[in-house]
């Protein structure tokens, strides 16, 4: 048998059927620097920072005042009147005030990616099942998650909702599991490296997102 007949047999045995994204940093540009700050990842300093900023205290005081209950509700594990009602007494504020400056800020810090929605939508003509795999917690999920990706991608799974966040491995077989179709079948999207190597392990294909011309020319070498 040729060369040529045993690739094209791999190919085929491999062959991508779900393409799933992140939201912030990926379907969501902005809040990429990141830094961690006791139990939290954060990927959004200018969200918080902002926060920090309205509310006349430092960031770290700030972030002193969220770390264990924030990174909880990432996991959805308090609900969200719960965790505002905590976050909002720490801060020295009201509940309503301070959701109104968290999705104030993450509407301020983040800017829909039109190109990359776009080029899912023709992914999703062409027969793919687009996805998403996102780390949020109940506000960032308000902000980010809009009306047009709930819309138009076919499953969505939010930390928040399933208990589970990026890097558990856990996380990662929940889109193959629900489309019934191998890990070795998706092509994962996201652009934090620590996030990528997880669905790596899994035999999902990987794009480490940098910018829009190199993950949509990585993804186009990827369905080709």
């Amino acid at each position: 048998m040729s060369f040529f007949l045993i690739d094209k047999m791999k190919k085929r045995k491999t062959k991508i059927k779900a393409i799933i994204f992140d939201v912030g940093g990926v379907l969501q540009l902005g809040g990429n620097s990141s830094w961690k700050r006791g139990k939290i990842s954060v990927q959004t300093r200018g969200v918080h920072a902002d926060i920090a900023k309205k509310l006349m205290i430092s960031l770290d005081q700030y972030l002193d005042s969220i770390d264990t209950n924030y990174a909880l509700a990432m996991e959805g594990k308090i609900p969200k009147k719960r965790v505002i009602k905590i976050l909002s007494e720490n801060l020295k504020t009201t509940p309503k005030k301070l959701e109104r400056l968290y999705l104030k800020a993450y509407k301020k810090h983040f800017k829909f990616n039109k190109q990359l929605f776009k080029q899912a939508l023709k992914l999703k003509k062409r027969g793919y099942k687009i996805t998403i795999l996102s780390d949020q917690w109940y506000l960032s999920k308000e902000a980010l998650v809009n009306s047009k990706l709930k819309k138009n991608f076919n499953l969505i799974i939010i930390s928040c909702d399933v208990g589970l966040r990026k890097p558990n491995p856990k996380v990662y077989r929940l889109v193959p599991k629900k489309l019934k179709i191998s890990p070795k079948n998706c092509l994962f999207i996201d652009n934090q490296e620590w996030n990528i190597k997880p669905a790596k392990k899994l035999g999902m294909k990987t794009i480490l997102f940098k910018n829009n011309k190199q993950a949509i020319l990585e993804l186009e070498n990827f369905i080709s």
